[in-house]
């Protein structure tokens, strides 16, 4: 059982509940003097106390994704960084290192079930190389779709995430399967990563002056990879791009930044600006002026508004970025009412907190809306 499976989850649970239940009904029995009695006192309340600690930290982990598996949990995790030569213009720009099949209904074979594939994408423009998964429907795995380039969608973690808690948390590739097939959503392609390009900084997907360029990998060399290598469309009508926390943020920015690739672009729980903080060091170099065009409210009240369509999402109650989250709607409505081609779309829950509860709740509405405005033409 994986790390994050709800049968983790809910198995630490009961054995809390479990161990507490017994050590209420032999604690009269360990209530007399002596060593022994002591000694089973002290062990069954330590018992208890780590049965509890570690449902409390599964939970907190499946919600917030700090740990993708048992591997990386404990350390063991030995996968190499990716290092990228830039030295012969024809070096292959995606590389599949493992297959992992999906299992639907007791069927994997990707022509019902689809596939995941984890491969290593390398950035000849900007430098940098990352390890991603990439979901291909079974419709990619049918002769009747051989002659056919299928939309595309970037998935993006928040900071610091983990590439693995997309499929085993927020489960992607299993909300995009089921979409297709009650026939709520056209057969996408999904690229699924983490923003942190450049571990363990965080560079809010900025092409950070004389640091890494993660926005040039993300706008440009991921694209042009997948296109190479997988049957997927080449314009931005054919592109999306989704994320939650951060990589919300980045889904955004880079859509009103690069309509040239990206046409569509969702930001389950983003903010709206890059924040400083120990973890980003400074992105702008002291340029006020990228600082500026990097702030998604800045742009729109002074830069053209992009031919693109938006989607943000919130909570009335449990998000700190509710209140931005209703600025930047009317701010967007604000342009779209001058005539401008930008549109925005919003999911307003009435509760719920920055965490994986909340955007596995918005990720199938997400998906069917990204589905809706992207091309496979």
């Amino acid at each position: 059982m994986g790390l994050t499976s709800n049968n983790v989850v809910m198995l630490s649970v009961v054995a809390s509940v479990l161990l507490f239940g017994t050590t209420v009904w032999l604690w009269p029995r360990l209530a007399r003097r002596g060593v022994a009695p002591v000694l089973g006192r002290i062990g069954i309340l330590l018992v208890t106390q780590v049965s509890l600690f570690a449902a409390l930290g599964l939970f907190a982990n499946q919600s917030f994704g700090f740990y993708g598996s048992w591997s990386d949990l404990f350390g063991t995790e030995t996968t190499p960084g990716v290092v990228v030569n830039h030295d012969a213009a024809g070096n292959t720009r995606v590389q599949v290192t493992d297959i992992r099949k999906m299992n639907i209904t007791g069927n994997s074979s990707p022509a019902v079930a689809g596939r995941i594939e984890k491969v290593t994408i390398k950035g000849p423009q900007s430098g940098l190389g990352s390890q991603a998964y990439v979901y291909l429907p079974p419709e990619y795995f049918r002769p009747e779709y051989s002659g056919r380039d299928f939309p595309a969608t970037l998935v993006l973690t928040g900071y610091p995430g983990t590439t693995e808690a997309l499929i085993n948390g927020l489960k992607y590739p299993q909300n995009a399967h089921k979409l297709v097939k009650d026939g709520r959503m056209q057969p996408m392609v999904l690229v699924m990563l983490r923003p942190t390009i450049a571990p363990p900084r965080d560079t809010e997907c900025i092409d950070v002056p004389g640091g890494p360029q993660t926005e040039t990998f993300f706008t440009q060399d991921v694209p042009t990879a997948v296109e190479g290598h997988y049957r997927v469309g080449k314009r931005a009508r054919n592109w999306g791009v989704i994320g939650n926390s951060t990589g919300g943020y980045c889904a955004l920015k880079m859509a009103m930044r690069h309509p040239e690739t990206f046409s569509a672009a969702a930001g389950l729980s983003p903010s709206y600006k890059s924040p400083i903080d120990a973890t980003t060091g400074d992105l702008f170099g002291g340029s006020k002026r990228l600082e500026r065009e990097n702030d998604l409210m800045w742009r729109l009240d002074h830069l053209p508004a992009p031919p693109v369509s938006l989607l943000v999402s919130s909570s009335e109650h449990g998000e700190k970025n509710y209140n931005d989250t209703v600025k930047f709607i009317e701010k967007v409505k604000e342009v779209n009412g001058r005539g401008e081609p930008t549109r925005i779309s919003s999911i307003i829950l009435k509760s719920g907190g920055h965490n994986f509860n909340t955007w596995k709740r918005e990720v199938p509405s997400a998906l069917e809306w990204l589905g809706g405005r992207l091309s496979d033409r």
